[in-house]
């Protein structure tokens, strides 16, 4: 695992009416602030990334559909330098994956329908606090 990344294992409760989808609450303790929350959609076999955040903390949960999630830590300082992470993310395997500032990370759709992704950042989105760079950069070395 990735120095700083958690996992959290999340709770749905289902009756006949539907489902209420737990993702993060302000005693968890991984939840540092609230910048905003926003949807991701993505379509099957396509890639999102790759992007990291400076400052951010990213707190990612799949409520619909499956993707793949892949982290890479470039952090020079960090044990973990160089490892990449592969994370399967859906409604059965509920979960919330916390990402440190300056992780890379991407997500390819893996469901026939439209995946849905929610985020949750610990400040307002801004572009200019984060890096872009294109899913198949030689940087990354990294098959989708």
């Amino acid at each position: 695992m990735i120095d700083g990344v958690v996992i959290t294992k999340l709770k749905i409760i289902s009756d006949h009416r539907g489902r209420v989808m737990h993702m993060l609450r302000s005693d968890n303790p991984v939840f540092k602030t609230f910048g905003e929350i926003y949807f991701s959609t993505v379509f099957k076999n396509i890639v999102k990334g790759w992007h990291l955040h400076k400052q951010s903390f990213l707190n990612y949960t799949c409520m619909h559909g499956n993707v793949k999630l892949v982290l890479m830590d470039k952090r020079e300082s960090s044990k973990t330098f160089d490892l990449t992470q592969e994370i399967i993310l859906s409604p059965e395997n509920y979960q919330l994956v916390t990402i440190p500032p300056n992780v890379w990370n991407g997500f390819k759709g893996l469901s026939e329908e439209e995946s849905i992704i929610a985020n949750c950042l610990s400040i307002p989105h801004n572009e200019d606090e984060m890096v872009r760079k294109d899913h198949n950069d030689n940087y990354f070395k990294y098959k989708w």
